[in-house]
């Protein structure tokens, strides 16, 4: 119960910070009104399971599509095998999507994670999407296809969330993710100020931008381009090759010691990082503890960085997803992992996950 209460409260601080985002817009006044109650009904869902004996976590991931138009260096969806080698029309169709959705709304579910490969390619799954107004879906983009329809949809729905990927500066995003980039994303980034819509970025830290993007210029220059929200996830090294940008101990301690001092600095924005966070919930929040994740042929994976499963959501519920014994055993190994000090723990087992399939 204590892992509840904290996961509660800090969906508490992320709703209190976008009502503060919102205080000067009616759209975002009028959908913070509309959320609240939602935030409230499902929380109080979580805990009837939670008394009924299933723990539910209150996020999810959705690695809705299985096609990207970049080739970014490092992509752990690439690498993993759930982005670009697999057929787009083996993956789950908008309407088993939007069962999943019905189903995580009904278990009180309240943020669903969109990624994929480039979840824009799947404009169907998007607008299912937007018809569960009682569950945030922030939307992890490059956002080179973030058009004028696509502006309309997530100004109509404000629990669409754009989540911009940008490594830094214009010279780290366009190294990683392809020439001009950076460019597409602030002309994106530019128009969801205009329409004073709260939106956020997503930046992958390595050991050779760590030093940059935790800094307090890089948080300035991001609240002045209208930004919101921050999520920074470090690198795990799916690719071989690339140990070379995995945050060493020293890295690790001082992209600590920043986000705390970012997150008192600039308490107007939502500042999460990944796994960063999961010390403060007590360790590791995969395998439904905090979340789970669903690939883009449905089947149901502890998380991204470990991309294997025993069921999948085109023939099990969520619930049985949950209670499966693979998640059981998979969250009891991460509880005895001791102490743990960045990166993915499952990731760094990968042997012993495997083992259990």
């Amino acid at each position: 119960m204590n892992l509840n209460v904290l996961m509660e409260r800090g969906i508490t601080g992320v709703m209190q910070t976008a009502a503060r985002f919102y205080f000067g817009s009616d759209k975002g006044r009028a959908f913070i009104a509309k959320i609240l109650p939602e935030i409230h009904k499902s929380a109080k869902l979580r805990k009837k399971h939670e008394q009924a004996g299933t723990h539910v976590p209150p996020f999810l991931i959705a690695s809705i599509a299985s096609q990207c138009n970049l080739r970014c260096t490092g992509c752990y969806a690439r690498a993993g095998g759930g982005c670009g080698n697999l057929e787009a029309a083996d993956d789950l169709s908008a309407s088993e999507w939007e069962a999943v959705f019905s189903e995580a709304a009904g278990l009180g579910v309240s943020f669903i994670l969109l990624a994929g490969g480039e979840p824009l390619t799947r404009p169907d799954v998007v607008k299912a999407a937007s018809g569960f107004p009682n569950i945030i879906f922030p939307v992890f983009t490059n956002g080179t296809m973030m058009n004028d329809e696509y502006l309309g949809l997530f100004d109509l729905h404000r629990n669409l969330i754009p989540i911009i990927s940008i490594e830094g500066d214009a010279d780290a995003t366009d190294r990683r993710r392809g020439g001009g980039v950076y460019a597409q994303a602030e002309a994106v980034m530019a128009r969801l100020k205009e329409k004073n819509m709260l939106f956020g970025i997503s930046v992958t830290v390595t050991r050779e931008n760590v030093h940059i993007v935790t800094s307090d210029t890089f948080l300035s220059e991001q609240r002045d381009n209208g930004c919101g929200l921050v999520f920074f996830v470090e690198y795990v090294p799916v690719t071989e090759g690339t140990k070379e940008l995995v945050l060493r101990s020293h890295d690790i301690y001082m992209l600590e010691e920043n986000v705390a001092a970012l997150k008192k600095r600039f308490s107007d924005m939502i500042i999460i990082s990944f796994p960063g966070d999961e010390e403060a919930m007590g360790g590791c929040l995969a395998s439904g503890r905090g979340f789970f994740h669903i690939n883009s042929q449905g089947g149901a994976e502890p998380c991204p960085f470990s991309p294997f499963s025993t069921h999948n959501l085109k023939a099990n519920s969520i619930t049985e997803v949950l209670q499966s014994p693979f998640f059981r055993e998979l969250r009891e190994i991460t509880a005895n992992a001791g102490p743990h000090k960045g990166g993915c723990i499952l990731f760094d087992r990968k042997e012993q996950v495997q083992s259990l399939l």
